[in-house]
């Protein structure tokens, strides 16, 4: 189908980017200038913000609670951004829909972001957030079944990466993965996948703008032939966590998506690709005010309860 219309309105309506390098903190001030105030956002029984306190350093979490209960299962959610954007403010509406739809206890993670702070130093934020959700599940009022990690975009990649280094640790904790549109390889060589040529312009995200979005991070360190940089190049993929992978038709990194689930499939782990029709990457935090793509929050929820 044709980019959703609501999409393609909204998208025709945007100024073209300033001329010149990206600077990450007038670009962050106008994803927060773009969030909503309190009293507009969706009503959950609690959010606090409290700080995961780990053997590493603390690190920022928002706790939203959906309803009054004596347990939970637990959603740990790492935001995305191209690893320089995106906050526990940014993306709290995307963190309540889970928790609503869900009814798990969701922890969003404020992680380090590039190029402050070098990689892997939001990567082991986020790490370290699942294991301190673990080691704190009376606190949390774990009930101690699912754990489960989610993430869009480069949230996504975080969420490929921690189940790989859980796995590798020995650390058995995670009991599904949810990635929405992520970014899984950052070797940016359009003849690698033909989503990047085929929406390589005019669906928002555009092919030619990865890498510099992702300069920042790559230029911290993070190198795109590390498996923890670059999931899908992780040679063996079995014993991780049943996956969900929600892709977007309209997406240069929809085929990434789609081929590390039938790696995954190939592995012996439960994977299922789910890709939304009409949509462009990042529909999950920009356009998920559209019922059809609302659902994504529905399908995830599923998924956690093994109803999909």
């Amino acid at each position: 189908m044709p980019l959703h219309p609501d999409i393609a309105q909204i998208l025709a309506g945007l100024p073209a980017p300033p001329p010149g390098p990206l600077d990450p903190v007038a670009m962050r001030a106008a994803e927060e200038a773009q969030v909503l105030p309190l009293e507009e956002r969706l009503p959950l029984h609690s959010v606090e913000d409290t700080t995961a306190r780990t053997p590493a350093r603390e690190v920022p979490v928002r706790i939203y609670t959906p309803v009054e209960a004596d347990t939970y299962g637990l959603l740990i959610y790492f935001h995305g951004g191209a690893f320089f954007l995106g906050s526990l403010e940014t993306h709290d509406h995307v963190a309540r829909s889970l928790a609503k739809e869900t009814g798990l206890k969701v922890v969003s993670v404020g992680y380090r972001l590039a190029p402050e702070h070098a990689f892997p130093a939001g990567l082991k934020d986020c790490y370290a957030a699942v294991r301190w959700a673990a080691e704190n599940g009376g606190t949390l009022a774990w009930d101690g079944t699912t754990l489960a990690v989610a993430g869009d975009s480069s949230g996504g990649t975080f969420v490929a990466a921690v189940a790989g280094m859980a796995h590798d640790d020995g650390f058995d904790r995670i009991t599904h993965q949810v990635m929405f549109y992520p970014s899984l390889d950052l070797d940016f060589d359009v003849d690698r996948y033909a989503s990047l040529r085929e929406n390589a312009v005019g669906y928002g995200l555009e092919t030619a703008g990865l890498k510099p979005f992702n300069a920042f991070y790559l230029g911290s360190g993070a190198d795109p032939a590390d498996p923890l940089v670059s999931p899908i190049k992780r040679a063996d993929l079995t014993g991780l966590p049943p996956a969900l992978i929600v892709t977007a038709e309209y997406d240069p990194m929809r085929d990434e998506g789609e081929l590390y689930g039938r790696r995954l499939k190939g592995a012996g782990v439960d994977a299922t690709v789910s890709r939304y029709p009409g949509a462009g990457h990042g529909f999950v935090q920009h356009f998920s005010w559209i019922p059809e793509y609302h659902r994504v929050f529905e399908e995830t929820a599923a998924f956690l309860k093994g109803e999909s």
